[in-house]
């Protein structure tokens, strides 16, 4: 039965003259004992909610994967066959939603162990709530365990105890500069037992050693880590050599591997008697399948119909009046806070009503406001809470926010500070890749973070951030444009959200609002008009989050010297590029003179201004100060936006 991955993946790889034979042929002892004798899934029903998660996170040895996925009847010969080839469903790392049994986008090494993590982490959460009970095994090689993200995820595991995750380390001591001793000398044994992982040494080519590591795995009361010394590219000539990594082996390789293996068939066939061997294994699987999905009908059906609610992705029914009685109470009150403030007292009232709401932070729970008093914490000996401390683990909380997302069920959030949304960027990315609703809370979102200084100030970022396909990045004003944009995020079901929120306080700005009803979103848009001209229109101004204020302040002067000025607020760019040619021209395309201001990088801001607009923000790193003091040091104020626009209209400021 190995055999078969083994030379699937070899005649994908040939047939494609690219690819990643060495990982396959190595460790298809230990998958073919993991797939036939433990994993838990269904073929006929890929989604089900009570399978056992198979995460490779060592993606670039994807041919170990599809070639199961042919062998238990999720894919077809075909997919093999086209492997690396545009429009297939076997692309050269696995992609979450192209194809069936792919649990997770990988590649970028050790993010699928994070993300397996998240996984066990949502087993743990479901498990108390609905009596989910599944395993989570995750795939992992050398290069996985040198990032840093492995140190991070590994370490939170350990902690929460999560003894529903293996991973199954192909300890192979090869990496693609040549031996791992080049670069690494770590014992992974010593430092996974520290993290408070089971650990245990085996020969990955050795069944019974292999199943018996599971079987105690499976009984384990803390995650295990099974150390499966393997030869990469067992049996080529190119076998225990990094040569054996990746590429397409020769002819003569390949014929002599056949030989060795007395696999004498030609490319892409499998023997009857072994493929009937492994959809035998499927028919293992259906059985545990038709046992453990009783259980789910044993639920009450107020228990079944919330379950299926959350994995549909479907909010209460309650929570379009809640949030209209919320916008109701913020209209009157019209409060001067923080958007962090205003985020955290949504997100207050939707977690009482959304139990699949699970939140965190990176160790800046109080300054991010994302745990309110009614939640309660997640822990090694309680998982019945709401919240899980992260730790400064700003990497696989984001990672791992992303494993509970697909696992299905919950819809995390997780914040840290915007500066250290950097921390997080390569799970960010895979969160949009993948489709994933993660929402993101970055709060201290500019130089208005203050006396902290440039280390903590972002600038770059939400450029950075608004290039990422599919990532709505939001940055609202007020209390009333935060909970607008929260309220879109939660009917973003195949896109992650990223909030940049203020530290300081913000005035209430839709007060300016010519349409004082605020029954409508005007977030919706991405960008519309908060503040209209009088008379003639010379000049528009276009703003986010805190400099809003700024601009409409900067109106009131202008308006004041016969200046017909407009201002639009816009909280997400990717909303409004969304919107007609027609709505978008109403807001862009006018003679006036076009001025942006943000307290961040003007790049991008062009686009909307056109070359000759005048940008008002950074252009530099910040400096340690009060945040007042650097907004007039930086010349992000009314006056300097009156002067440079009087100078654009050639007028003389009196």
């Amino acid at each position: 039965m190995a055999s078969a991955i083994r030379f699937l993946s070899i005649d994908a790889v040939q047939k494609a003259s690219s690819g990643h034979p060495g990982m396959p042929l190595g460790m298809a002892d230990v998958a073919t004992v993991l797939f036939a004798q433990y994993l838990n899934h269904n073929p006929d029903d890929p989604k089900w909610v009570n399978r056992d998660r198979f995460v490779l996170s060592n993606g670039h040895g994807s041919m170990l994967l599809y070639s199961i996925l042919y062998l238990t009847g999720y894919i077809s010969i075909d997919e093999l066959k086209n492997f690396r080839q545009l429009t297939s469903k076997t692309p050269g790392h696995p992609e979450f939603g192209l194809t069936p049994g792919v649990e997770a986008t990988t590649g970028p090494l050790g993010q699928g162990f994070a993300v397996a993590v998240g996984m066990a982490l949502a087993e743990s959460i479901l498990k108390n709530q609905f009596g989910i009970n599944h395993y989570t095994y995750v795939m992992l090689g050398d290069g996985c365990l040198m990032e840093g993200i492995s140190h991070e995820a590994a370490s939170l595991a350990g902690h929460l105890k999560l003894n529903k995750l293996i991973a199954l380390f192909d300890d192979n001591d090869i990496s693609i500069d040549g031996a791992t001793h080049l670069s690494c000398s770590d014992d992974a044994e010593k430092r996974f037992s520290a993290y408070g992982w089971n650990v245990n040494k085996i020969d990955g080519h050795d069944f019974n050693s292999i199943s018996l590591a599971i079987e105690q795995a499976r009984k384990s009361d803390k995650p295990t880590l099974i150390c499966c010394k393997t030869i990469i590219g067992k049996f080529s000539n190119r076998a225990g050599a990094s040569s054996a990594h990746s590429g397409a082996f020769t002819e003569e390789d390949v014929k002599q591997m056949r030989e060795k293996l007395n696999w004498n068939y030609v490319p892409f066939h499998v023997p009857k008697d072994v493929k009937n061997a492994w959809m035998e294994t499927v028919e293992r699987a259906k059985q545990n399948y038709n046992s453990v999905s009783f259980q789910r009908q044993a639920l009450e059906p107020s228990e079944n119909k919330e379950l299926q609610r959350r994995l549909d992705k479907r909010l209460p029914d309650n929570i379009d009046d809640d949030l209209a009685n919320l916008k109701k109470q913020i209209h009157e009150t019209m409060p001067n806070e923080a958007t962090r403030s205003s985020f955290g007292k949504v997100m207050e009232l939707l977690t009482e009503s959304m139990p699949e709401l699970i939140g965190g932070s990176a160790d800046l729970t109080g300054s991010n406001c994302t745990k309110y008093k009614h939640m309660k914490v997640i822990d090694n000996n309680n998982y019945s809470g709401s919240y899980v401390h992260y730790g400064v683990r700003e990497h696989a909380m984001a990672a791992c926010m992303n494993g509970m997302a697909l696992h299905g069920g919950i819809l995390p959030y997780g914040g840290t500070f915007l500066v250290f949304s950097d921390y997080c960027r390569p799970a960010i990315r895979l969160s949009a890749l993948m489709k994933q609703q993660v929402i993101y809370v970055m709060t201290h979102d500019s130089i208005g973070v203050g006396e902290d200084g440039p280390t903590h100030q972002p600038i770059e970022h939400l450029a950075s951030l608004r290039t990422v396909p599919n990532l709505y990045v939001f940055r609202p004003t007020d209390a009333i444009e935060t909970l607008e944009c929260i309220s879109i995020a939660l009917k973003k079901k195949e896109s992650p959200a990223l909030f940049a929120l203020s530290r300081q306080n913000l005035g209430y700005m839709r007060k300016f609002h010519f349409n004082v009803d605020q029954s409508t979103n005007l977030s919706k848009s991405g960008a519309y008009v908060v503040c209209e001209y009088s008379e003639k229109l010379e000049v528009t101004i276009f703003a986010t989050g805190s400099e809003v204020e700024i601009a409409i302040e900067t109106r009131k002067k202008l308006q004041e010297k016969g200046i017909g000025t407009r201002v639009v607020s816009m909280p997400c760019w990717r909303l409004f590029d969304e919107q007609s040619d027609e709505y978008k021209d109403a807001i862009l395309n006018n003679d006036s003179i076009k001025v942006a201001i943000e307290a961040g990088s003007e790049i991008g801001w062009h686009k909307y201004i056109g070359s000759n607009g005048i940008f008002i923000g950074m252009k530099s790193f910040g400096e340690s100060a009060p945040y007042k003091t650097l907004y007039e040091h930086f010349n992000i104020n009314t006056d300097y936006v009156v002067k440079c626009v009087c100078e654009k209209l050639f007028i003389s400021k009196p």
